[in-house]
């Protein structure tokens, strides 16, 4: 399975309560932040909410 690194790079203040509670279910909140997620359809479509606050890397399975 694909593990994705997920860092959030952008404030979340402006922002909708939706994608607020989105990035806290990531486990993100402050910039900087970094979580490390099993790419599935669910986490794509959380990620696609709030595309423009985060960056999204592949971690290699070494």
């Amino acid at each position: 399975m694909t593990q994705l690194r997920i860092t959030q790079i952008r404030s979340q203040i402006g922002t909708q309560q939706r994608h607020r509670g989105t990035l806290r279910a990531l486990g993100l909140g402050k910039i900087g932040r970094s979580a490390e997620h099993t790419d599935s359809d669910q986490l794509r479509g959380m990620l696609r909410m709030v595309a423009r606050l985060v960056r999204v890397e592949e971690v290699n399975g070494g």
